[in-house]
């Protein structure tokens, strides 16, 4: 790839291996290659479960605390925005302090800040307490796809990732069905305690399961060399393209998952608190779609998955404009399976594009995304007060277009430099 280490033989590394034979990475069968997984699978699980804690709360949080819908959602969207903005300056301490280490640190810090989030007695707090959550947060996802990257075999890199983001998934779907029914019962306030207490849960058991990293190289934190390579990553076409595909898969979740509570809350649905947290069952489809895209990306390589990923979200969202309980519903499922199927075909491309500077690759790729989940989710409900459910759907389908865009045109590059080379011989 272009010059990602250029000049910084010296320097940060940047989640260098250590020289040694690919045997002696974990491989599937291996009993490290299991903890490792179920590790990461955990540690997925309590970063979703926190990250997006107050999305399915959001009208209760609205009648609670006398907010507009757009007040709320900010309780979404500081989470996601400083989550974003810390992810490069944790991935640099990654480096010096090691994988596991960050990625422990990040999973305690931000379980205890949300055992002290349902006692923000109004919207600034509780606001500054998210944001400061999003930071402690960024620690794991800014290290998580570099580890895997490190300490699996290459074969096994795209199915671990797919595991681990998987976990992001059951995170996500258990926290929202456990807020929504608990708050049904004893408020939203009960429902975040619980949330808190599920994350340390989480981060215990990944504790105790994560293997001792065997192929990190520790290195100095020096902010010329990271600058490089993170401007070494910018300079790489593919790269670029991979943020931005994550960036508008990003954007079109973070749309339909925050304005979609104020939707089935209002009429013709009216579902209750409890009810609305049950529709997060369907993340279950992100689990399995998750799992399923390293097999996905074998058969149809990373383009063509991509296609896969484009169309199944398309036609989800569209599905999702019958005023239908179950059209909703079978929308949101494709929704979900495709949203997750890019995620995780895009996030493993990245780690294996980047072979220097793999954490600073991750993290850069996860910024992008998570600013889409900010923007998504303050365009798609502003487009929801202006226009209805039929404004959010039409600001996802032109997000969806960009990706598809994306990925016509990576494959009509690749086409047109076969032909060169086939012209060659």
């Amino acid at each position: 790839m272009p010059s990602a280490d250029t000049g910084a033989s010296a320097v940060i590394r940047a989640g260098a291996s250590i020289p040694a034979s690919q045997s002696s990475k974990l491989s599937p069968g291996d009993p490290g290659h299991r903890r490792a997984l179920l590790a990461l699978f955990a540690a997925g699980m309590a970063t979703f479960v926190l990250l997006y804690s107050t999305q399915a709360l959001l009208p209760a949080i609205s009648a609670g605390l006398a907010l507009t819908p757009a007040q709320a959602s900010l309780t979404v969207s500081a989470t996601t925005a400083a989550l974003a903005v810390a992810l490069l300056p944790m991935s640099a301490l990654s480096e010096r302090y090691g994988r596991t280490a960050v990625m422990t640190a990040s999973v305690f810090s931000s379980s205890a800040i949300a055992l002290a989030i349902p006692f923000a007695p109004n919207l600034t707090t509780l606001v500054a307490l998210r944001a400061v959550q999003g930071v402690a947060l960024a620690g794991l996802p800014a290290t998580a796809m570099a580890y895997l990257a490190e300490e699996v075999h290459p074969k096994a890199v795209a199915s671990a990732i797919g595991i681990y983001v998987a976990g992001n998934s059951i995170g996500g779907m258990s926290g929202r069905i456990l807020t929504g029914v608990i708050a049904q019962a004893w408020g939203w306030r009960v429902a975040l305690g619980a949330v808190g207490l599920m994350a340390l849960a989480s981060a215990v058991a990944f504790r105790l399961l994560v293997p001792a990293a065997r192929h990190f190289r520790r290195g100095p934190i020096n902010p010329a060399a990271l600058w490089r390579t993170v401007t070494g990553h910018l300079g790489n076409p593919l790269l670029r393209r991979l943020y931005v595909i994550g960036l508008l898969f990003m954007s079109v979740f973070g749309a339909v998952y925050t304005v979609l509570g104020y939707r089935l809350a209002a009429e013709p649905f009216d579902l209750s608190q409890s009810a609305l947290g049950l529709i997060f069952l369907v993340y279950l489809v992100g689990t399995a779609a998750s799992a399923a895209s390293g097999t996905l990306h074998a058969r149809l390589g990373r383009r063509g998955a991509l296609y896969i990923a484009v169309a199944l979200t398309t036609a989800g969202l569209l599905v999702t404009l019958f005023n239908s309980l179950t059209a909703v519903i079978f929308g949101l499922i494709l929704v979900t399976g495709g949203f997750f199927t890019g995620h995780s075909v895009a996030s493993s491309a990245v780690s294996r594009t980047a072979t220097t500077g793999r954490a600073q690759a991750s993290a850069l790729y996860l910024t992008a995304y998570y600013i889409g989940s900010s923007l998504g989710g303050t365009v798609g409900a502003s487009a929801f007060h202006s226009a209805g459910w039929g404004g959010t759907v039409a600001v996802c389908l032109a997000a969806l277009v960009g990706a598809a865009g994306i990925t016509l045109y990576a494959t009509r590059r690749a086409v047109a430099e076969r032909r060169v080379m086939l012209a060659a011989r």
